[in-house]
């Protein structure tokens, strides 16, 4: 008996669940009227339509949006991610070239030595310069000696 009855109650309360999910997808759109038509209005999805009157019809034609119009489509996208997969393979190739060859590495030495050169070069032109000058004359003429 409490079978039969709960069904009863389930049968009488199904119109009621219909009803509302009718009336949700029913507040799904918004239609406003505008100069030129309507504009109806996605209120889940934002997206927006443009409609107008003819010969008792309404036709209507996605409005154009600012993002989707500057968005690059699906297409050029994988394109580009192809095109940057292919430049980064290039260079992790190019990377792993391993030791330095034979004419590379004494190139580098003998810049190396160059450099080292030159530096000792300019340390002794600076210690010759302070030389004469650390021995410079006492007030009576003579060079002072180092101690």
């Amino acid at each position: 008996m409490r079978t039969a009855s709960a069904a009863i109650a389930g049968l009488c309360l199904l119109p009621l669940f219909e009803s509302a999910a009718l009336a949700q997808s029913e507040e799904r759109y918004r239609l406003e009227r505008t100069e030129n038509g309507y504009v109806r209005m996605d209120t889940q999805t934002g997206a927006m339509t443009l409609c107008q009157e003819r010969g008792g019809e309404l036709l209507c034609r996605p409005a154009a949006n600012e993002a989707t119009a500057e968005a690059p489509d699906g297409q050029t996208l994988q394109q580009r991610i192809e095109a940057l997969e292919a430049r980064v393979k290039a260079l992790e190739e190019e990377t792993t070239g391993g030791l330095p060859g034979e004419q590379e590495f004494e190139q580098s030495l003998n810049m190396m030595e160059r450099f080292f050169r030159r530096f000792v070069d300019i340390v002794r032109g600076l210690e010759q310069e302070k030389t004469p000058a650390d021995q410079a004359p006492d007030q009576d003429g003579t060079p002072s000696e180092r101690t």
